[in-house]
């Protein structure tokens, strides 16, 4: 990359002018703001003590190395100790001519560098919900991005399929579900689940409000409802393999599975491995009891076992209670050792919500405090929580903003829009169809990967589906006009661009933008942030979408900058559908 090799000829200038040895990739540099001359902008203030001079001094004599060592550099400027390099017309022109495709900016897989990302991880009690949405875009994009830095991907889903939730989601369908179905009652399996979930819950709270009127604690209560105590029952039963129990249990979580599939079909995300915890949850112990074995761990007097990492300025972790039993720690360790042990991965990252750093900190630690090198591989890609409008979500109470119902709405949403904006008036019904899907995930895929991965969010479905502005609609749009451009032109993408042609100020910022592209994918795959890719791809719809109205690109007379133009755009088109699709994206061929 021209970046790279500039960073590198600015460590050899300041060395041999001023005896000062630095690293290039401390070199701090920026694009040059468009009020000045010039493609890239290197800062010299951090060289003005070793060059004893000033600022401006010190950029003339880097600027004039640069260019005497360089032959892409054409000339340079400075202002307020602020080099600014122009780079020759030529290396833009060849730069167009050997990259434009659509494989542009994406690297060949690595074989021997794989990276393992765990994300979803549903519980088989109730639908995926809002932020069940946003995990799953966020872990597929980030396994897309890695993917185009060359990274062999495994891409994993552990379902929570075990436990007194999905205990309380059987009872409750036993007790007042008179054998229905999915079949039977026009119900995804995993809705129908999730209604004997509040189902349960509503009386559950009946039995507590009866108990507390009739004089129990609280608490009491909460504990000894005949309800809440037949489920922990029936858990008791499930752990014991009761038939009776097992069937109940397959069969509910074999309706769940297939509705999850449907809603992932249609969120367009993929696995793939899929483990179940009823498989893994006893896993862990030995490596507990290797720690005990070794004195890392500590074993109380009742018989628990705990990692002391005060140290480490957390607290103790219990890792196995009195009884032998295991938390949901000791099956994280369990786990990721089965992992590692299956994939040998450089990088083990979990797509979990940030009310669970604690619990990846400790995981890290323990590992790391038992011998395990690999522990250094785990990353948690902690996510902020995403909301609409009304309010945040309560699944117990059954007001979840159910997965399936937003993208439906949003499928609504964008037929009306598009309706209302002509957009599907040339398209037959099936076309129709799947334009305005391909609108309404394009528009909250984009609404939600646009944001730092890190801040909560909130989701607006109105705002998300506009034409106008920083919206996924808005950029599938200028795809699709670029397309409709090239073909109206009948684009021959064989057709190389002449060195004589002359490149305008605002072909030049988009030339910089897709320029930049490669070092987008690299830094969003370095911070696993979809978001960069996002706001990049929607600068470059904008400063397309200017260029547009400003420059005659098909109706120019001039076959030589015709051409130029429709090569630019034709490349602009190409990292557009590249970055769209690193972000689950589908881009419409006209609209």
């Amino acid at each position: 990359m021209l970046e790279s090799k500039i960073s590198q000829v600015v460590a050899e200038a300041v060395k041999e002018l001023y005896t000062l040895i630095v690293e290039a990739n401390t070199i701090i540099l920026q694009k040059t703001r468009k009020e000045f001359e010039g493609e890239f902008t290197v800062a010299v203030f951090p060289f003005v003590k070793a060059s004893r001079k000033a600022p401006e001094a010190t950029a003339n004599e880097i600027g004039s190395y640069l260019k005497n060592k360089l032959e892409e550099i054409e000339d340079f400027n400075v202002i307020k100790g602020f080099l600014n390099l122009q780079i020759k017309k030529d290396y833009w022109i060849n730069f167009i001519n050997q990259n434009n495709s659509e494989s542009y900016g994406i690297n060949e897989i690595n074989d021997n560098n794989t990276v393992l990302i765990e994300y979803s991880s549903p519980n088989t009690n109730k639908p995926l919900h809002l932020g069940h949405i946003r995990n799953n875009l966020l872990g597929w994009s980030v396994a897309e991005i890695l993917k185009a830095n060359g990274k062999k991907v495994v891409k994993v889903n552990l379902v929570n399929d075990r436990g007194i939730h999905i205990c309380k989601s059987m009872l409750a369908w036993l007790k007042w579900g008179n054998g229905e179905t999915p079949e039977t009652s026009a119900l995804k399996g995993d809705h129908l689940a999730g209604k004997y979930y509040v189902l349960f819950d509503k009386h559950y709270r009946a039995e507590i409000a009866t108990m507390i009127a009739n004089g129990t604690e609280k608490e009491t209560a909460e504990k000894q409802a005949p309800l809440i105590l037949e489920a922990q029952e029936m858990l008791r039963k499930w752990e014991a393999k009761d038939p009776e129990t097992i069937e109940i249990w397959e069969k509910m979580n074999s309706w769940v599975y297939a509705g999850f599939d449907e809603t992932y079909l249609r969120l367009g995300v993929d696995f793939d491995k899929t483990y179940h915890e009823s498989s893994t949850y006893l896993l862990g112990k030995h490596i507990v009891e290797k720690g005990i074995a070794d004195n890392v761990l500590k074993k109380k007097d009742d018989q628990s076992i705990w990692a002391d990492l005060t140290a480490e300025g957390l607290d103790e972790k219990l890792l196995l209670r009195s009884d032998g039993t295991s938390v949901y720690m000791t099956q994280d360790l369990g786990t990721a050792e089965l992992r590692y042990n299956e994939f040998e991965p450089s990088q083990m990252i979990y797509v979990v919500g940030n009310e669970q750093n604690y619990h990846f900190d400790v995981l890290k630690l323990v590992l790391k405090k038992l011998g395990y090198d690999w522990a250094e591989a785990i990353n948690h890609l902690s996510y902020g929580m995403v909301e609409l409008p009304a309010g945040k979500m309560k699944s117990r109470e059954g007001t979840v903003v159910d997965a399936d119902d937003l993208i439906t709405e949003m499928e609504n949403t964008a037929y009306d829009k598009a309706v209302e904006l002509g957009k599907i008036e040339d398209f037959d019904n099936d076309e129709a169809k799947k334009l305005y899907h391909t609108i309404a995930m394009g528009a909250l895929k984009y609404f939600i990967l646009k944001v730092d991965p890190q801040k909560n969010m909130l989701f607006n479905p109105a705002e998300s589906i506009d034409f106008n502005g920083n919206t996924g609609p808005f950029i599938q749009y200028t795809y699709a006009r670029i397309k409709s451009l090239l073909r109206k032109a009948e684009w021959n993408t064989n057709v190389k661009i002449n060195h004589n042609t002359s490149i305008l100020a605002k072909e030049k910022d988009i030339i910089r933008l897709l320029h930049e592209y490669p070092a987008v994918i690299k830094n969003a795959g370095e911070n696993r942030s979809p978001a960069l890719i996002a706001n990049f791809v929607f600068e470059l719809a904008k400063e397309f979408n200017s260029f547009y109205q400003e420059i005659p690109i098909f109706k120019e007379e001039n076959e030589e900058l015709r051409n130029f133009r429709l090569s630019l755009s034709a490349f602009t088109s190409n990292v557009i559908k590249s970055a769209m699709m690193l972000l689950g994206i589908d881009v419409p061929e006209k609209m």
